[in-house]
């Protein structure tokens, strides 16, 4: 498998949530409501999965990696706008969790910005994800040998290791007010 595998396999799960949430969206249409733990729970999705684990991927090992090869300078163009774009997601995100507490605690307007910010992200991601698995990838991949390549990979399956203690860590951490 080449290192790139890993990614856009996980593209596909993210792909398989954004689903969801377009049709939990279609549903926000018709009865104006939303549920709040759906929301946490996307939120948790986004923010676990898609930034940290598989952006952290992106930007703690491939970039970092990229940074160290003479790309050109399309490549670099492509790589800064990816970055920016997970800066984008992380932003959107913060506003979806800022509405969603208005929204539990009793701010009804709250759900029009629910609403944005989930259909942003739903709307976002897909070309997101096209411009890596159709543009950048393909591009990046001649900057590496095989065994880079296969190193970047084995980097990416140790991060993966370390995810879930990272997490959860995290989780106690913030209960203890740290």
């Amino acid at each position: 498998m080449q290192a790139r595998g890993p990614l856009m396999i996980e593209h596909r799960l993210i792909e398989r949530m954004l689903v969801i949430i377009q049709e939990r969206l279609g549903e926000v249409e018709k009865t104006r409501k939303i549920d709040a733990s759906f929301v946490d729970t996307a939120v948790d999705f986004v923010r676990s999965y898609a930034d940290r684990t598989h952006h952290g991927k992106e930007e703690d090992i491939m970039f970092r990696v990229l940074n160290n090869k003479g790309l050109s300078e399309p490549d670099r163009r492509v790589m800064n706008e990816l970055i920016a774009e997970h800066v984008f997601g992380r932003s959107t995100t913060r506003e979806l969790v800022e509405a969603n507490t208005r929204y539990r605690n009793g701010d009804s307007a709250a759900l029009d910005d629910i609403v944005r910010s989930l259909r942003t992200l739903a709307d976002f991601y897909p070309r997101h994800i096209e411009k890596e698995d159709k543009v950048f990838f393909p591009a990046v991949r001649a900057y590496f040998s095989e065994a880079e390549d296969q190193a970047m990979l084995a980097e990416f399956w140790e991060f993966d290791r370390k995810m879930i203690h990272e997490k959860y860590k995290s989780v106690v951490d913030i209960l203890e007010g740290k």
